[in-house]
C-alpha cells in the first residue's frame, strides 16, 4: 500500500449504499446459468453475486481512501418513480414474478425472493443520489448499487439487470429542469437499456465504451455498433465506442481523448453521469479489455475533467458491472481516486503489470472517430 499524506480532504464522495441490496440471490451453478450439471462438486455462485459488492463497501470503509467519502443511506424507489422510464405493464411483470416467489427472466437474469426489494433499493438509492446533487448538497455522488441496471430496457429485463438506475436518475434530472444530460458507461457491455430510453432524445447523450459484443439474444436485440446512432430527435446522441477485445489503459485512455470528450465538449451538459463497470478489468471473468487501476484512475480523472468545466463539477457515479470478487474492489478504489484527482495513488495494484499493444484499438478508435464525423451532425467539425 502506497503511503498516504492525506489528513482533512478538501474533496469528497458522497456514497449512498443500503445492505438490503445484498438479499439479491441469483443462486449457483454454471457460471451465470443456474445449471447444475451433476458432475461437478463446486457450483460457483452467480456472477453477480453480493461478495462482489461487499467488497466495495469494505474497500471503501478501510481502504486509504475512507477519509474522502461521506456515508449517506439508500431507500426503496416508489412504484409510481418507476414509471419515468419503464413501462407499466414491465413493472407489473416484475410485481407478479415477485409475488409468485420468482421468475428466470430471460437468460442469466433472476429474480428470486429478496431480488425486488433489492432492486427498489438500488433504484431509489440512485434517485436519492441524483437528488443530492442537484439540490447542491455535495457535488459528487456515488451510487453503490446492485442489481446492476444499465442493461434493463422501458419492457423487459436483460444481462442481470430490472430496473435500470442510471436511466431512472437520468430522466429525474431532466425533469428537475437539467436542460442536458450526459452519460458516459464504461462497463465491459452496452449499456442498452439506457440507451433504448433516450433513443429519441437530444436531451441526453449516450456514450458508451464497450467489448464488441454484439446482441446476445431477444433480451438484448441491440449490437452497440457505431452505426446505432438514435432516431428522430435523438439521431446522433447515442455514440458507440465497440472496442477490440484487449484494448487495455492506453487504448482507452486514447478512446476517452479522442472519441469522448470532443463530444462532451460539443454536447455542453450540464449533469454529467459515469456508469461504472469493474468488469473492464484485466481479470474479471465477464469480460477481456485488460484495464488495470491505472487505466481506471485515468478514466476518472477525465470524467471529473468533464463535470468540473461542463457541469460545474456535478457528478454522478453509478455502479454496475465488476465481477471479479477482490479485483472489482480495487478498481473501483482506483476509478475514485481519478475522480478525486489525488496527485498520487493512495493503493498499489496487486498485479502492477498486465502486457499490452494498443496499435489495434487506436486503429479502430481512428475508424469510429471519421465514421462520427461523417454521420453525426453535431459532431461534424469537432
Amino acid at each position: 500500500m502506497a503511503a498516504s499524506t492525506a489528513t482533512a480532504p478538501t474533496d469528497r464522495i458522497d456514497v449512498f449504499w443500503d445492505s438490503g441490496m445484498l438479499n439479491h440471490n441469483s443462486g449457483n451453478g454454471v457460471f451465470d446459468t443456474g445449471m447444475d450439471p451433476g458432475f461437478l462438486d463446486v457450483l460457483e455462485k452467480h456472477p453477480e453475486n453480493s461478495d462482489r459488492v461487499k467488497n466495495m463497501v469494505s474497500i471503501l470503509k478501510r481502504g486509504p481512501i475512507s477519509p474522502y467519502i461521506s456515508w449517506l443511506p439508500g431507500r426503496p424507489a416508489l412504484l409510481s418513480e418507476l414509471l419515468s422510464f419503464h413501462s407499466s405493464e414491465y413493472i407489473n411483470e416484475l410485481v407478479e414474478a415477485d409475488r409468485d416467489g420468482g421468475k428466470m427472466l430471460c437468460a442469466g437474469t433472476f429474480l428470486n425472493p429478496g431480488s425486488w426489494g433489492a432492486s427498489l433499493l438500488a433504484a431509489g438509492t440512485t434517485l436519492s443520489a441524483m437528488k443530492h446533487v442537484l439540490d447542491g448538497h455535495g457535488k459528487i455522488a456515488y451510487a453503490l448499487v446492485r442489481p446492476p441496471g444499465h442493461h434493463a430496457q422501458p419492457t423487459r429485463a436483460d444481462g442481470y439487470c430490472f430496473l435500470n438506475n442510471a436511466g431512472l436518475a437520468v430522466q429525474f434530472a431532466l425533469n428537475s429542469g437539467c436542460a442536458k444530460v450526459a452519460v458516459i458507461d464504461i462497463d465491459v457491455h452496452y449499456g442498452n437499456g439506457t440507451a433504448e430510453g433516450f433513443y429519441r432524445s437530444d436531451k441526453v447523450l449516450t456514450t458508451s465504451l464497450h467489448m464488441n459484443h454484439g446482441s446476445w439474444g431477444p433480451s438484448h436485440p441491440q449490437n452497440g455498433s457505431v452505426d446505432e446512432l438514435g432516431e428522430a430527435e435523438g439521431f446522433g446522441y447515442n455514440l458507440n465506442i465497440p472496442l477490440p477485445n484487449g484494448t487495455g489503459d492506453r487504448g482507452y485512455r486514447h478512446a476517452m481523448t479522442e472519441l469522448v470528450v470532443p463530444a462532451i465538449q460539443k454536447f455542453e451538459p450540464e449533469m454529467m453521469v459515469l456508469v461504472i463497470g469493474q468488469d473492464s478489468s484485466a481479470f474479471d471473468p465477464n469480460g477481456r479489455q485488460c484495464l488495470t487501476m491505472e487505466g481506471y484512475q485515468e478514466i476518472g480523472r477525465i470524467v471529473r475533467s468533464l463535470a468540473d468545466r461542463h457541469c460545474s463539477g456535478r457528478l454522478l457515479i453509478v455502479q454496475e458491472g465488476g465481477y471479479h470478487v477482490t479485483y472489482s474492489a480495487y478498481c473501483l478504489h482506483a476509478t475514485l481516486e481519478g475522480v478525486l484527482n489525488l496527485p498520487t495513488s493512495l493503493l498499489s495494484d496487486p498485479i502492477a503489470y498486465y502486457p499490452e499493444d494498443e496499435a489495434l484499438a487506436v486503429e479502430v478508435i481512428k475508424s469510429i472517430k471519421k465514421f462520427q464525423k461523417d454521420n453525426v451532425p453535431f459532431l461534424k467539425g469537432a
